[in-house]
């Protein structure tokens, strides 16, 4: 299983640290390390934690979902199961945590179809979260208001057209016109059950509810850095200014589909910082540090995970064979 995306996370460790040379140099390294040595490290286990509570918040989430299509899980197995995928936090698009469904099919046999939409029902509810957080700071800054509702907007759409039985099933039935989808048309339509299940008005504002709640915890991990920094510079940030660069920076992150929003992020969370008139030196730490207490924290916490998944389930996740191929994906 992990044989082929080991080297995909070791290019985007590699990638990662080729984005802290370049920032280092942007701030200039002497200031960078003065920068690092200003800030008080007793306060970072509680930016880890509060990362921490963001994945926590979010696995409830996973099982809220995961008990509104039946699937048959102990409670441990699928914490470890969810943790797990976190290794893949650096794949593109973050299309790693596909792992959950490898892993719940091996587990309880069911059907990556029926699984898989969870996958796509929680990405939609993080985007509208996150779009919700930052969307009041982006009028009040005035600043990346296009791309905040376009985001919005596009993925609201998304949201109805799936609502849509009559539009979704004019949608699927085009698809089955095609050889390469016909040949799965049953699992196509069992996917589409599991979805339209997923976000149903009731469900959609419970997940995009706790969604937010667990994405504010982020954001207000970077406020915490920033309030550690604030005696270094003149600029007192505010909770508000800290959540909206920190949810506007995950959203260009994500829809630039680099694997883990690496160089995207971290230029609109230096960016903004900078033009917050903090110096370059604090804005390139303060980045760095936020992005290792959720990014690389998250993976990681992912591969501890693996770890502990394997000597629970007696599996060799090495062993576990899958494709590339989304259409195959679905069996």
């Amino acid at each position: 299983m992990f044989s082929k995306y080991k080297k995909k996370i070791l290019l985007s460790v590699a990638f990662g640290a080729l984005i802290f040379l370049v920032f280092s140099i942007y701030a200039d390294f002497d200031k960078l390390l003065k920068a690092f040595g200003e800030f008080n490290w007793a306060y970072f286990p509680l930016v880890l934690l509060l990362s921490f509570g963001n994945y926590i918040i979010r696995f409830y989430k996973w099982e809220y979902y995961r008990k509104m299509l039946d699937i048959k899980l102990e409670t441990k197995t699928s914490f470890l199961i969810f943790m797990s995928t976190f290794v893949m936090s650096v794949t593109p698009g973050k299309m790693g945590e596909l792992l959950k469904s490898y892993l719940v099919k091996e587990e309880v046999g069911t059907p990556i179809s029926k699984s898989a939409p969870i996958i796509l029902a929680e990405r939609l509810t993080d985007f509208i979260s996150v779009v919700l957080l930052c969307l009041a700071g982006a009028f009040v800054f005035n600043y990346g208001k296009g791309i905040v509702i376009g985001v919005g907007l596009f993925f609201l759409i998304g949201v109805v057209i799936i609502s849509s039985r009559k539009i979704s099933m004019r949608l699927i039935g085009l698809m089955e016109k095609s050889k390469h989808f016909g040949k799965v048309s049953e699992k196509i339509h069992m996917a589409y059950e599991s979805i339209y299940k997923l976000i149903r008005p009731k469900p959609l504002i419970i997940a995009t509810v706790v969604s937010a709640i667990a994405w504010f915890l982020e954001c207000l991990g970077l406020y915490v850095v920033l309030k550690v920094y604030s005696g270094f510079t003149h600029i007192d940030v505010s909770l508000l200014s800290a959540v909206f660069i920190y949810g506007f920076s995950t959203l260009v992150g994500s829809i630039a589909m680099l694997p883990g929003g690496l160089g995207a992020t971290e230029a609109s969370l230096t960016g903004l910082l900078v033009l917050l008139n903090i110096p370059k030196g604090i804005s390139v730490a303060s980045t760095f540090i936020i992005r290792v207490a959720t990014l690389w924290f998250a993976v990681l916490l992912g591969i501890i995970a693996v770890y502990f998944y394997q000597k629970h389930s007696n599996k060799d996740l090495e062993s576990l064979e899958t494709t590339d191929e989304p259409l195959n994906n679905l069996k």
